[in-house]
């Protein structure tokens, strides 16, 4: 199995396995998709279930009122970290680009505003933890950070609604050390996913 240059790999040299998660098209083509190496020739649905075996749980809720271009990324790092589950609060349209067809390996949920999606947080029992640097946001390495939440993320630029606030059983914010205010909403959801798989993921 000959690395192509650039990334992926070329069609499977030998006779081919056996094992029904593998797909045959990508075993006579080549896989270059964006996936680790034990995914290699996997069916899309094979790797989803693998993953659903192993999903961590918390999971990640954005707002989408301006078609912001974060999301996309911020299902990127969800997928990468392992979370449970993507929600989307607003238009249920999404700039899927920066996701890199992670989407289709994470599941994706949608809620018609912040209403519908707090109520669904109820329903689960498992707390909202607003990530935006407001007046009383506790540094993210110093707070508390359940197993078992959803870290809620705003809009670039106005960042979280008062009400999505509100919802909210906690406040979480980036220390930051530079002139900037904030930092880009995907970099930012991208440090609390980790901050919780350094606490929890073993």
């Amino acid at each position: 199995m000959d690395e192509l240059r650039g990334h992926g790999v070329g069609p499977w040299q030998g006779e081919w396995p056996q094992d029904p998660f593998y797909d045959p098209e990508l075993l006579a083509h080549g896989d270059t998709r964006n996936v680790i190496d034990r995914y290699r020739y996997w069916r899309m649905d094979a790797i989803v279930a693998d993953l659903d075996q192993r999903r961590h749980p918390f999971h990640v809720a954005i707002e989408n009122w301006q078609h912001d271009m974060n999301i996309g990324s911020i299902v990127r790092s969800a997928n990468a970290f392992l979370a449970e589950t993507v929600h989307i609060i607003g238009r249920r349209r999404w700039n899927r680009r920066g996701a890199m067809v992670t989407d289709r390996y994470q599941h994706v949920v949608h809620h018609e505003d912040v209403v519908a999606f707090a109520a669904w947080a109820r329903a689960e029992d498992i707390p909202i933890l607003a990530v935006d640097n407001v007046g009383d946001a506790v540094p993210v390495d110093r707070a508390e950070l359940p197993e078992r939440c959803v870290l809620l993320f705003g809009q670039e630029g106005p960042g979280l609604s008062d009400e999505a606030l509100a919802a909210a059983s906690g406040h979480i914010e980036i220390t930051q050390y530079g002139s900037t205010r904030s930092i880009n909403a995907s970099a930012a959801a991208a440090v609390v996913m980790y901050e919780w798989c350094r606490r929890y993921a073993g």
